[in-house]
Order: structure tokens, then sequence, then C-alpha cells
């Protein structure tokens, strides 16, 4: 990360300079031509190097967040150009193709909810339902990002970036929400207060939507292109591939890479009461109906299975990853609270429960010991929404 900082050297501090000085209040138009006289271009990369540096020497990364769209206007026009050139199918590809998509159903959603405003009709409140079933599919596409290629960034030390992307995409996902809400409310009855509700909500996701696109498109995916080698792009596709896409992705093909309980199969595993082949004990774990997902004693994701219907997505790019970075910064305090229980000994497990999609999660966090020494965490997640409306008894093959 400091190579491209280092290369900068004075205009570097320059830089921050003048962003600190946005953050005290200067003026933007002012600040914008001092930095196309004095500058020149800045590369994307750059930027992000930038919020890093004012990250560690103590600005909070709120402030960084409601920063951040001055940062755009300063550098709006050094960045038109940063959105990279990558073939069909590349990863970026296929991310910049979604944001385009998921922006023009953003701007339909608008049209068709200023119509029922205007004109109440059942076709106009299809149309609505239908945008609204593509926005639900477009969940996966941050999915993809915060699970795929925000741990492959931190691996070269890019942090802040995609925790603030991250707080966006809460933030989509707030706005959503709402929007599913007001339209579940017309379904029982079309009113103007209710159409003019999801007329703001879809005005709202519209402005909020081009912002971050402009962000990752201009800043995020660049950085990614320009820190990535070629065998992190092929993990990023087949992660991309195993979390799905939505039904209007460019997606040609997806590959299948080998399974690596088959590349392993000859390797025995002792434990004291027996042995299984790597194989056998992969494919045993994978079969179980829970989601594991195991973390050391230094908070470092080590392993999770791949359960037939898996309830949380995981990937690949969250092993080595801290499990701090694998949560939204406003729930980070009650994992470290929970953590720090386990490692002095207070605590030996944590149980709570959710409602997803209609159906009850359980999920259980064990302390893992050897000889009284904590040495990991593990989590287990199950679906009980069946085993509840268990009753009475059944015997084996009734």
């Amino acid at each position: 990360m400091s190579e491209f900082l280092t290369d900068m050297g004075k205009k570097k501090e320059q830089l921050k300079d003048m962003i600190k000085k946005l953050h005290e209040g200067a003026d933007v138009n002012e600040m914008k031509a001092i930095f196309k006289k004095e500058f020149g271009n800045v590369m994307p990369h750059q930027i992000s190097m930038l919020e890093e540096e004012l990250i560690k020497e103590g600005m909070p990364s709120d402030e960084v967040h409601r920063l951040c769209q001055l940062h755009i206007d300063l550098f709006r026009e050094s960045i038109d150009a940063g959105k990279v050139d990558v073939p069909e199918g590349h990863p970026l590809y296929i991310l910049y193709t979604e944001h385009s998509r998921i922006l023009e159903f953003a701007q339909q959603l608008v049209e068709s909810a200023t119509r029922l405003f205007d004109t109440p009709d059942s076709a106009t409140f299809a149309r609505i339902q239908q945008l609204i079933g593509f926005f639900k599919e477009s969940a996966v596409h941050y999915l993809r990002e915060e699970n795929v290629l925000f741990p492959v960034l931190e691996k070269y030390g890019v942090t802040q970036p995609p925790k603030i992307m991250w707080m966006e995409h809460d933030n989509i996902r707030a706005i959503e929400k709402s929007i599913y809400e007001t339209a579940d409310a017309l379904a029982k009855g079309i009113t103007k207060e209710l159409s003019h509700t999801l007329q703001t909500h879809a005005i709202r996701l519209s402005e909020t939507l081009a912002d971050h696109f402009y962000k990752e498109n201009n800043i995020l995916f660049p950085t990614s292109y320009k820190f990535f080698n070629e065998d992190d792009w092929k993990l990023v596709k087949q992660e991309f591939d195993g979390i799905g896409y939505m039904s209007y992705s460019p997606v040609i093909h997806i590959e299948k890479g080998e399974s690596a309980g088959t590349r392993l199969a000859s390797d025995t595993v002792e434990f004291e009461t027996g042995n299984l082949t790597l194989e056998q004990l992969q494919y045993m774990l994978d079969t179980m109906p829970v989601d594991f997902t195991f973390i050391d004693k230094d908070d470092v994701v080590r392993y999770f299975n791949n359960a037939p219907d898996r309830i949380f997505v995981r990937s690949k790019a969250v092993i080595g990853r801290t499990v701090q970075n694998c949560h939204p910064d406003k729930s980070i305090h009650v994992v470290n609270r929970l953590l720090d229980e386990m490692k002095q000994g207070k605590r030996n497990k944590a149980e709570f429960w959710i409602t997803l999609n209609g159906r009850l999660i359980f999920i259980t966090y064990y302390a893992v010991r050897k000889n009284g020494e904590y040495i990991g965490c593990l989590e287990v997640t199950q679906d009980i929404t069946d085993i509840q409306k268990i009753t009475g008894q059944k015997r084996l093959l009734d």
C-alpha cells in the first residue's frame, strides 16, 4: 500500500492537507481550482490510500464516510477515466454491468412510482412489483462484494474503503426494505399517500445508488484492478460463481474448480476415537445440516463447511480474514465483547435466534478449548423452523 504514497512524496502530503481543509469547511470550488492547477491527475487507487492515511492518523471512519462525497467533488475530473477496461466475463465486468442494470431499474422505479401517484392502475403496480423483484435479486451483488472482493482488498492493506462501502450497502438495504414494506401495503390497496411514500423512497434509492456506484466504479474497482494478481481474479470469479448471480447478470458460464477433498483423499487424520481421510472428513462436515465456521485464538477465520443449504453466504476469500472485518462496524463491539469473554474464561457459549425470510434461525457460538486453554470459537447456525413443528414420536423408517 505504501509504495503509491511514497511515489507521491510531497504531493501526498499536500493532497492530504487539502482533504483536511475540506473537512474543516474550506470552499469546495476553491479547493478544486487549486487541485487542478497544482496537481493534475490523481489515480483512483491513490485516493483510497489517502483515506487509509487519514484513518490511521486519527480521523474517525464515519467522518471519512461523510467526507467521501467531498472527495468525489474534488477529484471528479481526475477520476472520470478511472473505470478500467476489462474483458467480458471478468469479475469487474460483471460488477460494472450489474451497476448499470440496477441503476436502470432504479430510474424505472421512480418513473413507475410517479405514474402510480398520478394515475393509479394495476398495470403500473404490476411493473413496480416486477422491479422490486429485480432489487431483491440484487442482494447477491452486495454479498459478492462483501464476502469476496473486500477480503482480497484487505489482504493488500486496503481496509477502510471496503468498510465505508459496506456501510453504504447497509444504507441501501434499509432504503430497499422501506420500499418493500410500502409495496406490501400498496398491494392491499393503492392510495395517494402510499404512492407518494413509494415515490419518495424510490428517488432516495436512485440517488443513493448513483452516488455509491460512482465511488465503486471509479475508485474501489480500479484499486482492486491495481492490486489483484491473476490468481486473485481466478479466486474471485470462482467465489462469485459459488455465491450466485441475478437473472440479469452478464454471466457467460460458471467454471467449477477441482474439489480440495478429491486432491487430498489419500491423506488420513488420526483422532483419539478413530481416523478419517480428509475426503471423508470434508464430506461428512459438508453433509451436516448446519453451518460451521471456525476462527482461531487470534480471531482469524480458518474454516467453514459447505452445508447443503447454507444459511449465510461464505466465500473462500474470508479465510485468513479477521472476524471483525466480516461484520459491519455497528456490530463489531458486540463481537469483540463476546470473544473477550470467551478468552477470559467468563463464557463458553452464546445463543441467539433471528427470523430470516420467514424461517427461524438458531445461532450458537462455542468457545473451543484444549485443556481449558482457549484455541478458538466455533459458530454453528441451523434452521430450526421445521424442528419446532415436531410433536409426538416417529420411529426409524416409519
